[in-house]
């Protein structure tokens, strides 16, 4: 099973539009930011010190909602390992019953902080996201 992270958000007011529920652009600023805490708790201080992931693509499935005071929990992991600077990471937000209203999966780049130039992912990054036994393949 992979690393998973998890967090619960709240919708508040500046998080609902027009039609009474939760912007997509909000669930976009929940993405990045379940994906950095889940980096800032599992990565190597020296890591978290020295790189900075930026999103390449996101692909999102929306297929549900929520208004006002009602929360998901968001859960993170990273499905297959890194791929040169890159990682696919998964995204999954859920309601109080549990289904996914929401889905991404999406791309990020690690970047050197002094440089802001794209760095391979090292093994030793990678493992701290590994499902025990590491990725196949």
């Amino acid at each position: 099973m992979p690393n998973r992270y998890t967090h619960t958000f709240t919708a508040g007011p500046d998080d609902i539009d027009i039609m009474g529920h939760v912007n997509n652009a909000v669930w976009v600023q929940w993405m990045e930011a379940v994906a950095t805490a889940h980096w800032m708790q599992d990565a190597a201080p020296e890591h978290v010190e020295r790189y900075v992931w930026v999103v390449t693509r996101h692909e999102i499935d929306y297929r549900g909602n929520i208004a006002q005071g009602q929360s998901v929990t968001a859960e993170t992991f990273i499905p297959e390992g890194p791929i040169g600077a890159r990682f696919d990471r998964r995204i999954d937000f859920r309601n109080d019953a549990g289904k996914a209203i929401v889905s991404a999966r999406s791309t990020w780049a690690m970047l050197d902080k002094e440089t802001l130039r794209l760095t391979r992912v090292s093994g030793e990054i990678a493992a701290a996201f590994a499902p025990e036994g590491g990725w196949p393949g």
